[in-house]
């Protein structure tokens, strides 16, 4: 049986490794505000159901039954969040939390009308795809993070990472959310950068501009990206 507590664990893996990270069981209790032991008792169940493998090095990896799960979990996260901000108005830095309380309860005849109403492959409030993107990918895409910009050039915000809505609601404020472009005027000593966006002259620090992802942007606000 799959619980839904199965189906963090295994959604938690998928994510974490569309941030290009090493998943081990640290990470997961990190992820998941859970406890070291807890991890150890989940990845335990997980691994006997033939959900997901743990390598001699500590790294968990999801079989393809798990992996199809998680994916499966991630679609409709995904199609929460864009219910909630398409159709009903809420903020984007506001859909994650409120999707995770959804995605389990949501039944395969709701999530089908909502890929009737919404249609497949569009992104989420935050710029996400329906499944996550490795950091690879999204530098094949031509993207980069907005901590590699260039002082003098401008960007179109393609992404932002979801799992923070602390960081949603400060990005909100300075004008930097998905779609918006912006100009990197400065990069200064301390390596934060000094922007211009609709709030006008900002200051973003590292760790922050590492959570966005961005595409140079044309003359006409549009962006450019490699086609795959």
């Amino acid at each position: 049986m799959i619980t839904v507590s199965k189906e963090d664990y295994l959604k938690a893996i998928l994510e974490a490794e569309g941030e290009g990270e090493q998943v081990i069981s640290a990470r997961l209790a990190q992820w998941l505000s859970v406890s070291a032991p807890a991890v150890t008792m989940a990845l335990r169940r997980l691994k006997r159901d033939g959900l997901v493998s743990v390598r001699s090095d500590g790294r968990v990896q999801l079989t393809a039954e798990g992996r199809k799960i998680a994916r499966r979990l991630a679609i409709r996260h995904h199609l929460i969040e864009r219910m909630l901000h398409e159709i009903f108005g809420m903020e984007w830095y506001k859909v994650h939390d409120e999707a995770e309380r959804l995605e389990h309860a949501v039944s395969s005849d709701f999530e089908a009308m909502l890929t009737r109403k919404l249609g497949r492959g569009g992104p989420c409030p935050h710029g996400n795809s329906p499944t996550p993107e490795p950091p690879r990918s999204k530098r094949k895409r031509g993207l980069l993070l907005l901590s590699e910009s260039q002082p003098g050039g401008r960007y179109a915000v393609q992404s932002v990472y979801e799992r923070d809505r602390r960081l949603g609601e400060f990005l909100e404020k300075l004008g930097i959310r998905p779609g918006a472009e912006i100009a990197v005027h400065l990069r200064n000593y301390d390596d934060t950068l000094s922007l211009v966006t609709t709030a006008g002259k900002v200051s973003l620090g590292r760790s922050a501009a590492e959570k966005v992802w961005v595409a140079a942007a044309n003359g006409d606000g549009s962006s450019r990206q490699k086609k795959n």
